[in-house]
């Protein structure tokens, strides 16, 4: 059998996690010089406490090598093979590392997503299906590398403060966009991050002109799954945006997943993105 796992920061539900036999890998949460794990001993809601109300600045920790090694040590023992997908090596040096690692067994192999949040969990989770067809690990390696750039990733956020404060935004960009009500569009491209198209009003009304954009009059998209994933979005929200998908686009399956605490950090509780392949 071959195992599959990844960084913490693939973003997929822990139904997803346990049906798909997926070890997950925890990236790291410094909070005043105190270290946490992802989804392990904090959660989203803590760091949107520690930030809104008591001021404190949260940041990120990629999993290092030492870690990478025990977690790959164990698995490489009980499987015929391990394939590990990682963030985008622009956003962290988590690829770095478990590449680094995984010198240390023949049967490790690691994968650069070149994403983060579920477009990192589309690689994840068509690799677990692999897997399950009995592939060998060269050929899911080969598979996953050809997959990795037709995953589309994009998110709009409804705060700027997040991104200002992690220093990804001036103070004077992000007074205008409060201002003018902008909502930008985050979007994944050649593995880095990018600013799309700054929709201009409130956050449910930016959301569906964002989805209309994002599927409406397609011809390249890969219906067989869809993923929306949000820190902490209201219901509503969400099922203004499941509607507004089936206007525009059918999907085989669609997952609600929320977004762990690597893009929490950096984007704030309001935040939504719609994330599918390209054919």
């Amino acid at each position: 059998m071959i195992k599959i796992s990844a960084d913490s920061t693939c973003d997929l539900s822990p139904e997803l996690v346990k049906a798909l036999d997926i070890t997950i890998t925890p990236l790291g949460i410094v909070v005043g010089g105190e270290n946490f794990h992802d989804g392990v001993d904090i959660f989203p809601s803590d760091i949107f406490r520690y930030v809104d109300k008591e001021n404190k600045t949260c940041k990120t920790a990629a999993v290092n090598v030492y870690e990478y090694q025990q977690v790959f040590k164990r698995l490489s023992s009980q499987y015929e093979a391990v394939i590990h997908i990682c963030i985008s090596a622009d956003f962290s040096s988590c690829f770095q590392n478990a590449s680094v690692a995984a010198q240390d067994f023949d049967n490790v192999y690691v994968v650069d997503s070149r994403n983060l949040s579920t477009g990192s969990g589309h690689v994840v989770f068509d690799a677990a299906l692999m897997a399950r067809e009995g592939l060998a690990p060269e050929e899911i390696v080969r598979r996953l590398q050809a997959l990795v750039p037709k995953v589309e990733a994009s998110f709009v956020i409804d705060r700027l403060e997040y991104l200002h404060k992690g220093g990804r935004c001036s103070t004077v960009a992000k007074l205008g966009a409060n201002l003018l009500q902008l909502k930008p569009c985050i979007e994944v491209i050649n593995g880095k991050m990018t600013v799309g198209k700054k929709y201009r009003g409130r956050f449910d009304t930016c959301l569906e002109a964002y989805v209309k954009d994002r599927l409406c009059d397609r011809t390249d998209i890969d219906y067989s799954r869809l993923f929306i994933t949000h820190p902490q979005c209201t219901p509503e929200t969400v099922a203004l945006v499941k509607r507004t998908v089936e206007q525009y686009a059918h999907f085989d399956e669609v997952y609600e997943t929320n977004a762990g605490c690597t893009v929490s950090n950096h984007c704030g509780p309001f935040t939504l993105g719609i994330l599918f392949k390209r054919k």
